[in-house]
């Protein structure tokens, strides 16, 4: 399966050595990524330097289990470690926890030991919920997890808050009538174009999030990823790709957006939503 370069903790091509090799600080992972399961099974044999260990991440039929896009959020946030490090903050949420390996994952590279630090996570599966609390149990992180559909029931309190959101949304395009369907399929029925959940969610994180804060979100190609930029602009966020990963399956990209304006100075990589899409600085 066709990847570009690895960032830290991702996963080099099939053509590298046949065992793990560490480079500074960071880890490379010389075999391929094929399908899920066959992924966990060999991740569950490696132990990374950051993020969350795959072995203890909890399971259940209608939960949605880390996988390709999973991996490309955390090796975003991977990427950006420096960048979120120095960024210091006090509030972190997930939308759509899923299983927790994302969360727990944030927590750990941002130091769970970092009792300053508060996080939140919703999903609107309640099985989610349970098997987030196993996840983020199994490594000693703590984040308050609540049942609802995106912030529903959360704005007014957490409003202006969140210094960091991630979001693996509900992207593939499907029949409207699949958005709202209950379990594991509610984890990627994203309507037509993958875009009716998504479409819900930019307003939401333009509310929770504090002045200075980032988003991290992960797209597919068939969203139209250069009309989200598009539109988040038009709220005054400004972004760019950190990560972008082809499988057999799919072309995703994680996009970091933040107010235009605002920590342009920090950020050495700095493209605005315009520039990000269509060649220019």
């Amino acid at each position: 399966m066709p990847i570009n370069p690895p960032f830290v903790g991702s996963i080099e091509s099939p053509a590298a050595s046949s065992t793990s090799k560490q480079v500074g600080s960071e880890f490379y992972i010389p075999f391929p990524i094929s399908r899920c399961q066959s992924l966990k099974l060999r991740l569950s044999k490696v132990m990374f330097p950051r993020g969350a260990d795959i072995r203890l991440v909890s399971s259940h039929p209608e939960v949605y289990e880390p996988c390709d896009d999973s991996f490309a959020l955390v090796d975003a946030l991977l990427a950006d470690r420096g960048n979120l490090l120095n960024h210091q903050a006090r509030f972190c949420m997930e939308i759509g926890c899923g299983s927790g390996y994302i969360i727990t994952s944030l927590a750990i590279i941002l130091g769970k030991e970092n009792s300053g630090i508060h996080y939140f996570t919703s999903d609107i599966n309640p099985y989610a919920t349970r098997v987030t609390q196993r996840t983020l149990d199994a490594h000693g992180v703590h984040a308050e997890i609540i049942n609802t559909d995106i912030a529903s029931g959360l704005q007014k309190r957490l409003v202006g808050m969140m210094d960091v959101i991630v979001v693996n949304p509900p992207y593939v395009p499907t029949p409207e009538e699949e958005v709202s369907c209950e379990g594991i399929t509610a984890s990627w029925a994203g309507g037509y174009n993958g875009r009716t959940v998504i479409d819900r969610i930019l307003p939401v994180v333009d509310e929770l999030l504090s002045d200075s804060g980032w988003l991290y979100m992960v797209t597919l190609t068939a969203n139209n990823p250069s009309e989200i930029c598009l539109l988040m602009r038009k709220r005054g966020f400004a972004s760019r790709i950190v990560v972008q990963r082809s499988t057999e399956e799919e072309s995703l990209h994680v996009i970091k957006f933040w107010r235009e304006g605002v920590d342009d100075v920090k950020d050495g990589n700095i493209t605005s939503s315009l520039g990000t899409w269509f060649g220019t600085k």
